[in-house]
């Protein structure tokens, strides 16, 4: 047994909702690392907490997409106590809005105690792109950007300079070909093309990356045990900005105090 959360971890099963390959980097660490066995969520569609190609919005934050997803796997596998799943966002860096930001979430869940552990990763490591394309030239021009074919690409109608997935939308797209075709069927309906990297990861290996440093994290923070309690978690909350100027003793934007938090005690 996990000392000082109540969760037991070595041997035990735990479920994991994904269709989309996620498994392939978060069970080995947990498995490595937590002892735990992670299977699928048998029959799960985790598209209907939303999709990255606008034919399903996410109808609340990251997080509770990712609570929304255990819940789910836990009812598909109502044996099973630990619950796992991911969850990204992608958009605008909020600091420098002309980067790409990518934010990774990966939740665990135990059912019977209620404890939760959340690990992340964020950064401008990401290939998320969309433009909207007049032509064939245009989406191959983009597509060279992407890191295309191993990174997928996905075509979407286009109304008003806006994605119209109700007029065309066309995944896995695995080849230039395929890309010609896709970009050719939508400039026919609509007169232009939404294109975007399919963020999807099990056709972005960037992202794939990303998912197994959140994974990671989450197994950093597991292993992180208050000193009083030993409850599992024991992080950063908390980050105080403050730190002297070495020259004038005044205070800079420069972290001067990290608060961790135990949240059992």
């Amino acid at each position: 047994m996990a000392h000082g959360t109540g969760l037991p971890c070595e041997g035990m099963r735990a479920v994991l909702a994904t269709m989309h390959g996620k498994e392939r980097v978060i069970a080995p660490l947990l498995q490595q690392n937590l002892g735990l066995r992670v299977v699928l969520a048998a029959g799960l569609d985790t598209d209907g907490f939303g999709t990255f190609s606008s034919e399903i919005a996410r109808s609340g934050s990251q997080l509770e997409a990712a609570r929304e997803k255990i819940s789910a796997a836990f009812d598909a596998d109502p044996t099973t106590r630990i619950g796992v799943a991911s969850e990204g966002s992608f958009g605008p860096h909020p600091l420098i809005p002309f980067l790409p930001f990518g934010l990774e979430l990966v939740v665990l869940i135990d059912r019977v105690t209620g404890f939760e552990l959340i690990g992340q990763d964020g950064g401008p490591h990401t290939n998320f792109s969309q433009q909207v394309v007049p032509d064939i030239d245009a989406a191959i021009a983009f597509a060279e950007r992407s890191g295309f074919p191993e990174h997928g690409l996905i075509v979407i109608g286009c109304v008003d300079g806006q994605p119209a997935p109700a007029c065309a939308l066309i995944k896995d797209i695995m080849n230039a070909e395929g890309l010609k075709v896709s970009v050719r069927k939508t400039l026919a309906v609509c007169g232009s093309a939404f294109i975007e990297t399919d963020m999807r990861a099990h056709r972005n290996p960037t992202r794939m990356l990303a998912i197994e440093r959140a994974t990671r994290d989450l197994v950093r923070r597991f292993m992180s045990q208050c000193p009083a309690c030993n409850f599992r978690g024991f992080d950063v909350t908390e980050r105080i900005a403050g730190l002297p100027c070495e020259w004038c003793d005044g205070p800079t934007s420069a972290i001067r105090h990290h608060v961790l938090q135990c949240h059992a005690c």
